[in-house]
């Protein structure tokens, strides 16, 4: 049976080079993050660069001795980024290749029905499929692993000296990262064409005598089961997207649509025909014959129409909302930065402020710590603040303790950090500071969250000037003195500026950092879902060589042939699209509810220019992938067509003429 399958893959190229292409590009991006990973995980900090510290343990973990980067040499927002591209890539991987092996599977319908015909069983064509599946994806994996080995020394030369990564890196041993994304390619290839092979065992012989190429037009009890599992299950995370979720509200707003794209995946052939109409209406009323056409393949092949909608629907739903997120976090965190900054100048450098104009100035002193748990130890980021002059400068929000106790060994804890941790007024936390000095902070008070203004460990100055002698003020918070004007102290100190001004800077900073992330997590998951899209539509158009020529023969014109594929590939698109943007949108209203709580006065920015980008990429990569293979066609069947047919459509005159 693998030796037909081999054969069959061989015979059926074209049939199999969307799969081919779109798998061997899924295995080079994760292949390149598994490469990419190993080069960070086999960098060997020098002793310099770290801080070893002993975890205090547990009633299941026994006290452990762990090294802990230091800032200037922390790689792990690398892995971090890489291991979230990874997932996304191989989350949407597994889609396009079931949708690749399903459309397959339904363009095979009659040549499966001719197996059957001649005493194949279901269990043999099952097989059959599974080994097409097993031939393609060797190939592709191991094209994409080499493609990703030769890649790396290049990502990892962009990747050095920067804020991801502020060392130098360089390849590791290539065989395990390279196994693993090979691995990984072969199993997303057998998930995505499992349910393609039980699809397959399910033919009938009957159908080796259909020639339209019809399908069930039911899906089975056990795909809408799990369907409305999936479905279920991405209402219970979208109701946990809440004020109280904290941080977890973003991760939950970006892992939350691969929930609801799998729900809609699976229900899609109950779905699509119900969105497909509702778009073809108007297109059917304007265009008549070619929409009404449209209209029908999109309706009468839902499967298909579903297997094409996938990576659409994918990419714009994950994109859309991961875009919405961001946005919607950097609007959260300017009105957060304006609600707590309280005094009206801000001048930034380490010079100290001594101007006759000052009542006070807050000259926060950032550096860093290693905080000790039961299970691991962590750097933190701490400043080091006068308590008295820091409460007139900006809202800390005392919610439990006393600010006024806090000196010595002592510290000031954000809302969110007790909240994760746990930490209640007297509790102590071990902490090594950089100097490599032990101690136990004791917790003196609890203040609201201020994301880039108050940080969630704040300790006192002088402490923090003795164990980060190096350590530069960044900013300081200047309140003028009573009849002076903020304006006159911006013009005679120097770096300084109005607040406003200092706020708006820093959300446009925070904006730019953000799209940054975007085009690391969404740029290699973008380019793909681009090529998985044209292949997808690729593939669909070469299989319509017969329905084409049916057409023409029929009386049809290439013009009307090619009208009816534009419809029919921008209804298709368009359904995706919609189904897309209402997951985008119900996550974005969701996401903002969760993050604006407690804040006045949140502006509302919605990147309209990125999210039209996403749809416009999509709807023109859908429709471009299938008229190009239309055109081609178009014209091989117009070569085809009997000539006693071409001359039934002429004139007389063209007639005689031919005669003569």
């Amino acid at each position: 049976m693998f030796q037909l399958s081999r054969q069959t893959v061989g015979r059926q190229r074209s049939l199999y080079a969307g799969s081919f292409v779109a798998l061997a590009v899924g295995v080079f991006m994760l292949g390149l993050a598994a490469t990419t990973t190993a080069a960070t995980i086999a960098y060997h900090l020098p002793a310099s660069s770290t801080i070893g510290v002993t975890t205090l343990g547990g009633p299941d973990t026994p006290p452990q001795h762990v090294r802990i980067a230091l800032a200037n040499a922390d790689v792990s927002g690398l892995q971090t980024v890489l291991s979230m591209v990874g997932a996304i890539c191989g989350f949407i991987t597994v889609f396009v290749i079931a949708s690749t092996f399903a459309f397959a599977v339904a363009s095979r319908r009659r040549e499966l029905g001719l197996l059957r015909l001649i005493g194949a069983t279901p269990r043999q064509l099952r097989r059959m499929i599974i080994g097409e599946a097993l031939v393609v994806a060797f190939a592709a994996s191991v094209t994409g692993a080499i493609g990703a080995q030769l890649a790396t020394p290049l990502l990892l030369r962009r990747a050095s000296y920067t804020e991801l990564a502020p060392v130098q890196l360089e390849p590791a041993s290539p065989w395990v990262p390279l196994a693993i994304a090979v691995g990984a390619g072969m199993l997303v290839a057998l998930l995505g064409a499992r349910s393609a092979a039980r699809r397959a065992g399910k033919v009938a012989p009957i159908d080796a005598l259909r020639e339209a190429s019809l399908e069930p037009p039911r899906i089975g009890p056990v795909r809408i089961g799990f369907g409305l599992l999936f479905l279920a299950g991405a209402i219970v995370m979208l109701s946990l997207i809440r004020p109280s979720s904290g941080d977890g509200a973003v991760p939950l707003a970006m892992f939350t649509p691969m929930v609801i794209v799998i729900a809609l995946t699976l229900l899609a052939p109950l779905v699509v025909p119900v969105v497909g109409r509702v778009w073809a209406a108007p297109l059917v009323a304007w265009t008549h014959v070619s929409g009404r056409l449209a209209r029908s393949n999109v309706v009468a092949a839902p499967r298909r129409s579903a297997s094409l909608a996938a990576p659409i629907l994918a990419i714009s739903a994950i994109a859309g909302s991961m875009v919405l997120s961001l946005s919607f976090a950097a609007d959260s965190s300017a009105a957060a930065i304006r609600d707590a900054v309280r005094a009206p100048v801000v001048v930034t450098g380490s010079a100290p402020v001594t101007d006759a104009g000052v009542k006070a100035a807050d000259a926060a002193l950032p550096t860093e710590l290693v905080r000790i748990a039961a299970e691991y130890a962590q750097l933190e980021g701490v400043e080091g603040i006068d308590p008295a002059v820091a409460a007139q400068t900006r809202d800390l929000g005392v919610l439990d303790g006393d600010l006024r106790r806090l000196t010595g060994l002592t510290v000031a804890v954000s809302k969110e950090m007790a909240g994760f941790e746990h930490y209640r007024v007297g509790d102590e936390i071990p902490v090594v500071f950089l100097d490599r000095t032990p101690a136990r902070l004791r917790v003196v008070a609890i203040v609201k969250d201020a994301f880039g203004v108050n940080p969630s460990f704040m300790i006192p100055l002088d402490v923090a000037r003795k164990h980060s002698p190096d350590a530069q003020v960044e900013r300081t918070f200047v309140l003028p003195a009573d009849g002076v004007a903020p304006g006159e102290l911006v013009r005679r100190i120097p770096n300084a500026e109005l607040a406003s001004d200092w706020e708006a800077a820093q959300s446009d900073g925070l904006r730019k950092g953000n799209q940054f992330g975007l085009v690391m997590l969404l740029g290699p998951a973008a380019l793909y879902s681009a090529i998985a899209i044209a292949n997808t539509l690729l593939m669909s158009g070469l299989q319509r060589r017969n329905e084409f020529v049916t057409s023409r023969l029929l009386g049809a014109t290439d013009r009307q042939l090619q009208r009816m594929v534009l419809w029919e590939s921008s209804l298709v698109g368009a359904v995706a699209l919609t189904l897309g943007g209402a997951t985008t949108l119900t996550v974005g209203i969701l996401i903002r509810r969760a993050m604006t709580s407690g804040l006045t006065d949140v502006p509302l920015t919605i990147p309209w220019n990125i999210l039209l980008a996403i749809a416009a990429l999509c709807l023109t990569l859908a429709v471009g992938a299938a008229l190009a293979p239309a055109a081609y066609l178009l014209r091989s069947v117009g070569q085809s067509v009997p000539s006693t047919m071409r001359n039934s459509r002429s004139t007389p005159s063209e007639r005689a003429a031919s005669a003569s």
